[in-house]
């Protein structure tokens, strides 16, 4: 048995890479270009969301888009670029577009969204050490007009019928009762009990304290330059600290995986999803569970330690403005919903790229050129969700078990 794993990026993806394969008992290193969990992982609303289960490729995402280009608010928004890659990208997004593709990409997540719930309760069943404000409080799904409630009924249905996710049905009436924190003249909303809540932030910093101190070692501000390979196994990395040398090499890249297409000799078509954030202290009056704002595409996350507003989808490359207009509209989104609007002191803003493909499945699995290389990205908006069971799955793939889940449907072949 070969016993070293070096991984390539330290999100919540690599992480949970470096938890499962220290758990099988590798000698496990995290580099990163950066801070320990800094990107991504950092600042999103939290959600382990088995109902988010749909693509991001429907029939609606297109003349979203289209619309976006003269909206600046807009909630999904393209951006004109001179890069001919994300024309290819979005081409082919476009031809998933359509209901049966999106039910069908709807089967292939299931298996892996019920898995990493899973995994989640076991992780912190096993740790109660690892203090991350885990919670499985449900999610709303909150609508203030009664033609954006009829517009989710048929999803909520497909859900059930199609996935065997069950909601409830909350009218504009019982809202109030439901969470006083909601404005009682809404039209309504539909209810997913098996969804979890935790901090991303703390969790990132905490599992990664965690296996520090099980023997895991971290480097940071480390850059990958250069993969040293032969015909058919990678030989090291050359990094801005020097060359790494190990038995397996898994590259949890993220946003940036594109970059190393060339190097790994594999297509890995991934554009940025950038998002925002605003973290402030809690309300007086303050939701009790996560809400998703259903006509402003917003997500409202309450913490055990403050308060959370998130959203925005904007294809924009790696745009590194953090505009003042997105904070104050993930603000603004809130007053029609909830009785307190949110005012209060901030306490953090923030933006990430999200690694996007065009058919919204993650890449996971081994690199086809290199027998010791794999690869785990482009989980797109649902790489909190999916890191327990990405995580496991390599494990089991470099240990050479069988797969829990059958990996065949995030091959990076598949492009």
């Amino acid at each position: 048995m070969s016993h070293k794993v070096l991984v390539v990026g330290s999100g919540i993806i690599g992480i949970a890479c470096a938890h499962y394969l220290t758990e099988a008992g590798y000698q496990v290193t995290v580099i990163d270009q950066g801070r320990i969990g800094s990107g991504s992982s950092h600042g999103n609303c939290g959600m382990i969301t088995p109902s988010h289960i749909l693509p991001l490729a429907q029939a609606s995402a297109l003349m979203e888009g289209v619309k976006s280009l003269y909206n600046p608010k807009a909630a999904f928004q393209l951006k004109f670029q001179a890069r001919p890659e994300l024309y290819r990208w979005l081409w082919r997004f476009s031809r998933l577009c359509s209901q049966k593709h999106m039910i069908n990409g709807g089967r292939k997540l299931q298996p892996i969204l019920k898995s990493s719930l899973q995994e989640y309760r076991h992780l912190f069943a096993s740790n109660p050490t690892l203090e991350a404000e885990w919670k499985e409080a449900g999610l709303l799904y909150l609508y203030k007009s009664e033609k954006g409630l009829s517009n989710f009924a048929p999803i909520a249905e497909l859900m059930t019928n199609e996935f065997g996710l069950n909601s409830r049905r909350i009218e504009g009436t019982e809202l109030p009762q439901f969470d006083s924190a909601i404005k009682s003249d809404l039209a309504g909303g539909y209810y997913f009990e098996e969804e979890g809540r935790v901090r991303p932030d703390r969790l990132v910093k905490g599992w990664a304290q965690m296996l520090a101190d099980k023997g895991v070692k971290f480097i940071e501000e480390c850059r990958v330059d250069r993969v040293e390979k032969n015909a058919s196994s990678i030989t090291g990395l050359i990094s801005s600290q020097g060359k790494l040398s190990s038995d397996h090499y898994v590259f949890a890249t993220g946003a940036w995986s594109p970059k190393l297409s060339t190097a790994l000799e594999c297509d890995i078509p991934i554009e940025t999803g950038k998002g925002y954030s605003v973290t402030m202290r809690k309300p007086p009056c303050c939701p009790r569970i996560p809400i998703a704002l259903g006509e402003a595409h917003t997500l409202v996350t309450p913490f055990d330690s403050g308060y959370r507003i998130g959203s925005i989808m904007e294809f924009a490359g790696f745009n590194t403005s953090l505009p003042a207009r997105r904070i104050r509209q993930l603000r603004e989104s809130t007053r029609d919903y909830l009785i307190e609007s949110a005012s209060g002191q901030v306490e953090d803003q923030w933006y990430g790229w999200r690694p996007m493909t065009w058919d919204s499945l993650p890449i996971i699995g081994r690199l086809p050129k290199f027998n010791n290389g794999l690869i785990a990205t482009g989980h797109s908006m649902l790489g909190l969700t999916l890191a327990p069971v990405t995580g496991r799955l390599i494990a089991e793939l470099i240990a050479e078990r069988d797969p829990h889940i059958a990996v065949d449907a995030f091959s990076v072949s598949r492009f």
